[in-house]
């Protein structure tokens, strides 16, 4: 509890300078079981002037030196491994298997590939006699959702400090103790004081005064499509970089000649990871109009396999949603769903039977979904699957392509040309076939509405980057 109220700012932990304080929800008991400060203007100006005093010399520091802090973080992460998993399950209702071996897996995961990167990267080259040199931007503003706090912290610090840059943190205010613990490992590892601060608060008092701040050199976003234009309209006027990673409605086209049972039980399996709030999650199943009725026994099946309960419990596969909006929302679109006319295969509004407090949903399918439905539209973020007919391959990538948003899409087929045909058609920032294993070196970001830049690996060092031609440098 001691740094529950406190925010790490200049190397320490501090009081805010205003005492305001919001409960953290824990979604499994719709209960408050800790707060937080939230932040204010004058606490983001604080910690802004911290990471800019701090740029000059940590700018100045070689690969090596940054090579050698990121591996300390990642020690020190390690350590504190079971304690990051469980904060993420109390604060969101992550199952507790789910929280170590996918949300604290992906920090670990994205630390590593970040130090990687790092080891084979090149901040200069020659063109002739000119000299072009990659340079740390500056004060970054980062901006982390509640939904992957982990995955989403470290792969937009890991990248900055990596760069060379200093930065000032906001987690989600609605998960933030495993960004506190985060901000303790960040100490305990030695961090230069400055180079990493973190603020709590909401998103107008904290987040938005983050993008506007005119020492805020750039804002690296993750979030809702709605809240990203609030933020790169503010950090329009002082002419900053803007990175986001916004929303999705990311679509899984199973070809004719794909293993069909198989690919839409994996479908079904994709779209509920994380009670289904990913950003990417494959929630438009696209299925050959044919074999529409198929589809839909083998994804009911699959379905109510998952069992709905108690994070806590290393058996349950589905915890609650995270907040009692989010429930409210998905309930809405459900019934949305059923009053178009789409078919409800399982699930439905509600609770599971056997849960009567939590924000739990009821894994739900919808057959006979049409474009232009509401659900076949707005993204959910919750275990709702739609599957979706088509006629052909021009068909399927018409659907797919029908969509403001642009994050991810899917491909099955064992036919590697023809998903590889299919995939280079696809207005999409990241394409997996036959669900491969992540990558977190693979670039991950959006087209359209779902951003612009993109993270990962050597992908995010690059966007934390200015590029310097020196001209007459010499030979």
């Amino acid at each position: 509890m001691s740094n529950h109220l406190n925010f790490f700012i200049d190397g320490k932990w501090v009081a805010p300078v205003a005492t305001a304080t919001l409960d953290v929800i824990d979604p499994s008991t719709e209960e408050a079981y800790t707060k937080i400060s939230v932040g204010s203007k004058a606490d983001v100006n604080r910690a802004v002037a911290a990471a800019k005093a701090a740029f000059p010399a940590f700018s100045q520091t070689s690969k090596a030196e940054r090579l050698k802090l990121l591996k300390r973080i990642l020690e020190v992460y390690n350590e504190r491994y079971e304690d990051i998993a469980q904060a993420v399950s109390q604060e969101m209702g992550a199952p507790i298997t789910w929280a170590r071996e996918a949300q604290a897996w992906a920090g670990r995961a994205h630390m590593e590939s970040t130090i990687k990167a790092l080891e084979d990267y090149e901040f200069g080259e020659k063109r002739g006699t000119t000299m072009v040199v990659k340079e740390p931007i500056g004060v970054c503003a980062l901006i982390t959702p509640w939904n992957w706090p982990l995955n989403q912290i470290v792969c937009k610090v890991a990248p900055a400090i990596a760069a060379g840059c200093t930065v000032v943190l906001k987690p989600s205010e609605i998960a933030p103790i495993s960004g506190i613990v985060f901000s303790e490992v960040m100490e305990a590892a030695g961090t230069p004081k400055g180079v990493y601060n973190m603020v709590n608060g909401t998103g107008p008092d904290v987040g938005q005064v983050m993008a506007g701040h005119p020492d805020v050199d750039m804002v690296s976003f993750t979030g809702s499509t709605r809240a990203g234009i609030i933020v790169a309209k503010t950090a329009a006027e002082t002419v900053k970089r803007v990175a986001q990673e916004l929303g999705g409605k990311s679509a899984n086209i199973v070809l004719p000649d794909a293993d069909f049972e198989e690919a839409v039980r994996q479908g079904v399996n994709a779209c509920f990871g994380n009670s289904g709030q990913s950003c990417d999650a494959p929630t438009r199943m696209l299925v050959p109009a044919a074999r529409h009725d198929e589809a839909l026994t083998i994804a009911k099946k699959a379905a109510e396999a998952h069992k709905v309960g108690d994070p806590r419990s290393e058996e349950t596969k589905l915890g609650p949603v995270v907040s009692n909006i989010q429930f409210d929302k998905i309930q809405r679109l459900i019934e949305a769903g059923i009053s178009e006319g789409a078919t409800l295969v399982t699930g439905g509004p509600g609770r599971p039977e056997h849960l009567n407090r939590g924000y739990y949903v009821r894994p739900t399918v919808f057959g006979h979904v049409t474009p232009g439905m509401t659900i076949e539209k707005e993204e959910i973020f919750g275990p709702v699957l739609s599957v979706i007919s088509y006629n052909d391959d021009d068909d399927a990538v018409k659907i797919a392509n029908d969509t403001v948003y642009g994050l991810a899409a899917y491909v099955q087929s064992k036919d590697i040309e023809h998903a590889r045909t299919v995939s280079g058609r696809l207005r999409a920032g990241q394409v997996s076939i036959n669900y491969p294993e992540w990558d977190t070196f693979a670039p991950f970001g959006g087209y359209k509405q779902s951003g612009n830049g993109r993270e990962y690996a050597d992908w995010a060092i690059h966007d934390f980057l200015e590029i310097k031609g020196i001209i007459g440098y010499g030979a």
